[in-house]
């Protein structure tokens, strides 16, 4: 196992260049599933998640192609299996949306139960409600999910609780059904206007992604034949904004798309620190102590809960008390025991936490409990006193390339070492 050696203190400065959307990659690639044919995807970023979800794809028949480390070209004619391989799927999340293009493409699909980060209960019956709806048969049991249909066809269908992953999963299950379908209450990111975006380049007929109601209107066959090139990572780009609060720093970000970072600039420039926006850049610096903040998670365009741990760390050392209610994640405050072992005085009950902002923390061995919370302490450990030891960095893996190599750029004293 590794871990990351951080010497802290560090006022962080210099350029680093966004990757592609990890929450966007994940749902591409299975999308592939629903093409007759040869795409092309570029700007994949170089992650453990990518990697897993194209070892599943080469087991159900694709043929994948690395052209570079961030482009395949990827060959679904000659899917031969609607069945993914239980141990990979259940090592992350997003193998769920495998249920929606097998199904749409095969007509029946068995995965594993999602494996990924413990944020408290994250059931899938929107998904399976929207499957159901557009005439599939699903069982849940012995460690997997079993769909299956004669035919799929189009339908309404009203999400209870805005869902990114049911809008995602509904929507790959609906693009080959018979008729139109329409996902009401859909939820917003800009990931899930990514993915349509490139189902459409591939011969889908999606509108309305980006908006809470889509429509889908079935087609006979995706042909694919085309090259798409993955959105920025709008939670990699926060992180690195939130960084330069959090170390009084001065970051130029590379590569993003400004837009899908609004309710982040607004709550940086709350805190006190300053944002200068040129096209796909965006500069954030900071020479004070970050001021108190409110900080309520919600869906697109509210602030991300996938920066509510980052947010966090700056919220730690920042001129009086501050609070994070958390709107999606029931059990997202696990880093805050972690903070707390490095001198932050974090009090979470339930879906709130309170901080009362400390001067400065100190180094301290911590474990990353999910993905977000391991960039968090990343960042704690660059601004705090002292060496700290970050350890669970397959957590980290999943979501983040090179991250340590991007911090060291700017000037962190950062290195992996294997235990």
């Amino acid at each position: 196992m590794d871990k990351l050696v951080i010497n802290g203190a560090t006022k962080l400065k210099g350029d680093v260049v966004i990757s592609g959307a990890k929450n966007a990659a994940v749902a591409i690639l299975p999308a592939t599933l629903l093409i007759d044919g040869i795409c092309t995807i570029e700007n994949l970023p170089h992650i453990s998640d990518v990697t897993l979800y194209c070892e599943i794809l080469e087991s159900l028949g694709a043929k994948i192609t690395w052209n570079t480390p961030h482009e395949i070209t990827i060959d679904t004619r000659n899917i031969h299996s609607a069945q993914a391989p239980l141990e990979i799927t259940s090592k992350f999340r997003a193998s769920y949306y495998l249920i929606g293009s097998l199904l749409g493409r095969c007509k029946e699909a068995v995965v594993g139960l999602p494996g990924g980060c413990n944020l408290g209960a994250r059931p899938i019956d929107q998904h399976i409600k929207g499957f159901e709806a557009l005439g599939a048969k699903v069982d849940v049991g012995q460690g997997k999910i079993t769909a299956s249909a004669k035919k799929l066809t189009g339908t309404s269908i009203y999400m209870d609780i805005v869902s990114v992953g049911a809008t995602i999963n509904v929507m790959l299950a609906s693009v080959l059904a018979e008729g139109t379908t329409t996902i009401d209450n859909a939820a917003k990111e800009p990931h899930i206007v990514d993915v349509a975006n490139f189902l459409n380049t591939m011969g889908a007929d999606i509108r309305g992604a980006g908006t809470d109601m889509i429509k889908i209107h079935g087609v006979p066959k995706l042909t694919g034949n085309a090259t798409y090139s993955v959105v920025p990572d709008q939670i990699e780009a926060g992180t690195f904004m939130l960084a330069a609060v959090a170390s009084r720093g001065d970051i130029t970000i590379h590569n993003c798309i400004t837009k899908h970072l609004e309710s982040v600039t607004a709550k940086i420039i709350e805190m006190g620190a300053n944002v200068q926006e040129d096209g796909d850049t965006i500069r954030v610096w900071c020479n004070k102590r970050p001021n108190r903040a409110t900080v309520k998670t919600l869906p697109y365009p509210g602030f991300p809960t996938d920066l509510q741990p980052q947010i966090g760390v700056a919220l730690a050392i920042a001129d009086g008390n501050s609070t994070i209610n958390e709107s999606i994640w029931e059990s997202r405050f696990q880093y805050t025991y972690e903070l707390n072992k490095m001198g932050a005085k974090i009090t979470a009950q339930g879906k709130s936490a309170f901080f009362e902002g400390v001067k400065s923390l100190s180094g301290s061995p911590v474990f990353a409990t999910d993905l977000r919370a391991g960039a968090a302490l990343i960042i704690a450990g660059i601004v705090a006193n002292g060496t700290t030891e970050v350890h669970n960095l397959d957590h980290i893996d999943r979501g983040y390339e090179n991250i340590e190599e991007k911090f060291r750029k700017l000037g962190a004293k950062i290195k992996r070492v294997s235990e």
